[in-house]
């Protein structure tokens, strides 16, 4: 008996001129760390930003959020205020640097960190004696945070923005693209982002010190002198050339991806948005997301669980929405400011496949499992 192939939740999608500039980089042995594919993939994001910002390619979005921190003078002991509901990505680097995340809770509008609850963790901590020295805001699954609020409120309390765009590329908020906000912004394209260069992530700078900061860091922080002379502790954290080739075709092709995930959006909300039990997380005014992934909410976390293994016994993968930080072991002991919402939202929410190269079969059969199980 034939088997039906797995529909994974996001998996690469090729454009077809990747192997290309990969193949140029062999011919002229640009292997390393450095190149014209890394330099002409660092043009072709800013070009699409457009934004006058400055751009360096690195190894991981990991990577350019430690770099952001470090540029941004946190250290030992300072405290940072970062969103609770996002991967574990987005805090880690925190600690990578001695300092102390502060988590802030989310808001229903978009999923992302509450302005109510960051101007209340900000005020808690001044009155504890420690200003933040950063806050990490992130645009959940492609959807914008509460830009000018967030904004508004780092601005009167003088606290730098590192934006978490990881994955938000394509996105925009009120016509201006997500990456372009903060102080620093950061990308990733690991595996199973809206565009891939395999692993990989970028610094999004508004100042270009910042950028030539980044990259002195990134390359293990070299002095210019004639030998290896280190004045700085540095990192392993350049893109290499080969993977920033796969890069620039994968940029050539990232607004049909954008368009093939919205499609998917799109087509579940058609099919599934008049059922009861599922609720979808739509664009506020002014909001253009990627659709990363697509997500839903169900009335409780027994339905959550009843559609995602009725998926898995067709071989469909899909997955719970992030567990907020402050819920996670390893931040157990963190300060917290929550209302409950990222906790309900993962209670009861699920992200369904996304992949842009998804087919119209493949959509049918995630649809009709997911009807069949509440129909039951």
């Amino acid at each position: 008996m034939e088997t039906q192939t797995k529909i994974w939740l996001s998996s690469p999608h090729m454009g077809g001129t990747e192997q290309a500039y990969v193949d140029e980089a062999f011919k002229t042995n640009w292997i390393a760390p450095l190149g014209p594919n890394v330099t002409n993939f660092e043009d072709a994001i800013q070009r699409y930003i457009n934004a006058d910002v400055y751009v360096a390619a690195l190894s991981a979005g990991t990577a350019a959020i430690h770099l952001a921190l470090e540029i941004l003078g946190v250290s030992h002991g300072d405290e940072v205020i970062c969103q609770s509901f996002t991967f574990s990505a987005s805090a880690n680097p925190i600690r990578y640097l001695g300092a102390d995340p502060i988590f802030v809770d989310s808001e229903r509008d978009t999923w992302n960190i509450s302005p109510t609850l960051l101007e209340k963790a900000i005020l808690d901590r001044i009155a504890k004696g420690k200003k933040p020295k950063a806050i990490i805001a992130v645009h959940l699954y492609g959807m914008p945070c509460k830009v000018n609020e967030i904004q508004a409120i780092a601005d009167a309390y003088e606290i730098p923005i590192v934006e978490d765009s990881a994955e938000a590329l394509g996105s925009t908020y009120h016509g201006v693209k997500c990456g372009s906000f903060g102080e620093i912004g950061i990308l990733s394209f690991n595996g199973n982002k809206i565009i891939t260069t395999s692993g990989g992530g970028a610094l999004v700078a508004k100042k270009e010190a910042h950028k030539k900061k980044a990259i002195f860091l990134a390359t293990q922080a070299r002095d210019a002198a004639p030998h290896y002379e280190h004045s700085h502790v540095g990192y392993n954290y350049r893109m290499s050339n080969v993977l920033a080739g796969i890069g620039r075709g994968q940029m050539e092709v990232l607004d049909e991806r954008v368009a093939a995930r919205r499609a998917n959006f799109e087509f579940y909300k058609a099919r599934l948005g008049h059922l009861k039990e599922i609720e979808f997380l739509n664009e506020p005014e002014g909001y253009f997301s990627n659709r990363w992934l697509s997500c839903i909410l169900t009335p409780s976390y027994e339905m959550r669980e009843r559609i995602r293994y009725a998926l898995l016994a067709d071989d469909i993968e899909s997955r719970p929405l992030w567990k907020p930080m402050h819920m996670q072991p390893i931040f157990k002991k963190s300060p917290n400011y929550s209302d409950g919402t990222s906790e309900d939202l993962f209670e009861r929410g699920l992200c369904l496949p996304s992949g842009s190269n998804l087919i119209q079969e493949e959509l049918e059969r995630i649809v009709d499992k997911i009807l069949k199980e509440l129909t039951k």
